[in-house]
Formats: C-alpha cells, structure tokens, sequence
C-alpha cells in the first residue's frame, strides 16, 4: 500500500499526470530489509507542509493520507529533491 500511495502522489502530484513524464522505481532487497525509491520529475514539496489527516478539519476529507500510510506501513520514509530536478521518496521496510 505504501508503495502504491507513493506511486500515485509522484504520478498525480509530482508530475501533475504529464503523459510526457516518468517515475522511475528502484527496489533494492538489502540482508535485512527492502528499500524502495519512487522518483518523479516535479518540482518538488515539503512533506511537512501537507496537512495532517488525522486533524478534526480533516478527518472526513477523502484524500490525503499517503504519506500518513507510507509512514505507518514502513520503518522509514524521506524524500530528498534532486539538484537537477524531481523528487525521490525512500521508504524501508525492515524483516
């Protein structure tokens, strides 16, 4: 699900559905857990900025919970904005 919700937000809000983009996912399988990088060619976020879903003014909208999802379901989760452009979301899974 978490890699599903990142998927999405860099499809929908990194590239803003631009058919002429890409997202580029890497899978790494480590000894001890499973790293994934979703990286999309937007102009980049602050992952603070996003408003809490779990807020009373929120809690009845019906989007806006990926990255509440993708922090719940992996050990970590951060993003990182490339010089040249885009931004990457890294999400580890520990065994």
């Amino acid at each position: 699900m978490a890699v599903r919700e990142a998927v999405t937000n860099a499809v929908l809000h990194g590239n803003r559905q631009d058919e002429g983009k890409t997202v580029d996912i890497v899978l790494k399988s480590l000894p001890d857990a499973v790293e994934i990088s979703v990286h999309d060619q937007g102009a980049g976020f602050n992952p603070e900025e996003v408003p809490d879903p779990t807020a009373q003014e929120n809690i009845l909208k019906t989007s806006g919970r990926g990255i509440f999802f993708m922090r719940s379901f992996m050990d970590e989760v951060d993003w990182s904005i490339r010089p040249g452009g885009g931004t990457t979301v890294r999400m580890l899974k520990r065994r």
